[in-house]
């Protein structure tokens, strides 16, 4: 019986290290992910910038100075 209580103990503190691990994991991809997100928006901002024409259609597009 002592035998049995010994190993459920070991069970248990192998499964709390490891959701402890998981968890650590998961806040770091949390803020993986964060940071990933902020760094595309500041990547759209740049790109519509550069390219306006690109997001606009053809009935918003300016017509050429020369015509």
């Amino acid at each position: 019986m002592e035998n049995r209580i010994t190993e459920l103990e070991l069970r248990f503190m192998h499964q709390e290290k490891t959701i402890t691990e998981l968890n650590e994991t998961v806040c770091r991809q949390e803020l993986s992910i964060a940071r990933l997100e902020r760094e595309l928006g500041r990547m759209r901002e740049q790109f519509s910038l550069l390219s306006p024409s690109i997001n606009r259609t053809s009935d918003e597009e300016e017509p050429p100075p020369h015509y």
